[in-house]
């Protein structure tokens, strides 16, 4: 039998009483009804997060009266949201730990932003003989693009496995890490079994070796503070919307010399420096990155839920939902023929498990008619399934919105799937 895991409340800060009641009032959709008028129990904070007001506000706000394309006109609308849109960069770059602005680029989200990189700096930088260093436990949007971009290049892919906990296994990374290794691409926390990967000490070895270091930043940006120069990466790469933000707007923070030396990935309208009918050439980063019109609302929106989780505290928000694992691990792991899928030492707030004899998805939608949110799958990430050998889990997701006695509703759910299908 797998050792299960001991959840304790993270390292990222004391137990800094919430006020549990206001942080709520502030999401107005947890206090929607779900199916035949039950409360709304959201915990599948991992596809996505909810918003406050003040995120809503900010992008309605900005519609509403400040609407307009910016870098290009003269009118004072353009300068407003110029200067809306300026001020985020910097927010972001402060948030992320980025020594600049000018070392973050906007994209659509996480998965853009890896593909970014495998797409300009991939294409033009690796050869054959070169090998691009993965794990197993990685969302498809840190395998698939170098998966073809390798293929793209002739370079080598490699996956360092993962053991029966759900943790990188060291010895096989150190052996799978060689010369040729020129990008090893983590996750900082899997989306599947919540592990928080050593990212620090992982970077070292691997820049040691001479290898760049990207960050897949999805699942840890929302729930403990990131400092990139400390992580030692060159790359990292986050979601505005799990960060409590809109939908549609990521991050890509790059390290300026390794950005200055590479190719834009898309081309038109503002990306570029001077443009002929003979050729053209392009603006240095970020700019060089961000074709076309940006979305304006969604990274004001995305400053603003900074602004807000700020104001709680990441180290705050860390240490609850540290809590509220370890309640849930404890009370689920005691219902029997529930197996938990993910047992890290070092986990964040994602709960995977399996009930014997039942589809996760006939949980999943006996937890939905009890107004119980989660997410039933593989989660993008099948090579995690394959590795535990079931086709699906159950994943509940945490946020420092929720309650305890929304992890009950999610017991007696699983205790309710248990009877009907047991």
């Amino acid at each position: 039998m797998t050792e299960p895991a001991t959840v304790a409340p993270p390292r990222h800060g004391p137990a800094t009483p919430l006020d549990i009641d206001g942080i709520r009032a502030d999401f107005p959709i947890l206090g929607t009804a779900a199916r035949d008028g039950r409360p709304l129990v959201y915990l599948d904070n991992a596809a996505t997060s909810q918003k406050p007001r003040q995120v809503i506000d900010a992008v309605s706000r900005f519609y509403a009266s400040e609407n307009a394309n910016i870098h290009r006109g003269l009118h004072f609308l353009s300068e407003r949201a110029t200067a809306a849109f300026d001020v985020a960069r910097e927010k972001v770059a402060r948030f992320l730990g980025a020594g600049s602005p000018s070392e973050i680029v906007f994209t659509r989200g996480t998965t853009e932003a890896i593909n970014l990189v495998a797409q300009s700096w991939g294409r033009t930088s690796l050869r054959p003989g070169d090998e691009v260093l993965v794990t197993e436990m990685e969302h498809h949007a840190n395998l698939v693009p170098w998966q073809v971009v390798c293929e793209q290049t002739g370079a080598a892919f490699r996956a360092v496995p993962i053991t029966d906990r759900g943790e990188l296994n060291l010895d096989a990374f150190d052996r799978l890490l060689t010369d040729r290794t020129r990008l090893f691409a983590v996750g900082h926390v899997s989306n599947a079994l919540g592990t928080m990967n050593p990212v620090r000490e992982l970077a070292v070895r691997a820049r040691a070796r001479g290898a760049l270091v990207l960050v897949d930043g999805a699942q840890s940006a929302p729930h403990f503070p990131i400092d990139v120069a400390e992580l030692g990466c060159d790359f990292f790469a986050c979601s505005g919307h799990k960060l409590f933000g809109p939908t549609g707007i990521g991050v890509l923070y790059g390290r300026k010399a390794i950005l200055d030396e590479m190719p834009p990935w898309q081309t038109g309208g503002d990306m570029v420096e001077r443009v002929t009918l003979e050729g053209s050439t392009w603006a240095p980063p970020p700019a060089r990155f961000e074709a076309g019109t940006p979305p304006i609302a969604e990274v004001i929106g995305l400053a603003a839920a900074i602004d807000y989780v700020e104001r709680v505290g990441l180290d705050v928000i860390g240490h609850r939902e540290g809590e509220l694992l370890g309640r849930a691990t404890e009370l689920v792991r005691a219902i029997p023929g529930v197996r938990l899928v993910g047992t890290a030492r070092e986990k964040a707030a994602v709960l995977s498990f399996v009930l014997d004899g039942v589809h996760p998805h006939d949980v999943g939608t006996v937890l939905d008619d009890e107004g119980v949110a989660v997410r039933a799958g593989h989660h993008c990430a099948q090579p995690v399934m394959r590795r535990f050998g079931v086709p699906a889990t159950v994943r509940a997701s945490f946020a420092f919105y929720n309650t305890a006695d929304e992890i009950d509703a999610l017991v007696r759910g699983v205790e309710r799937a248990r009877a009907v299908f047991g």
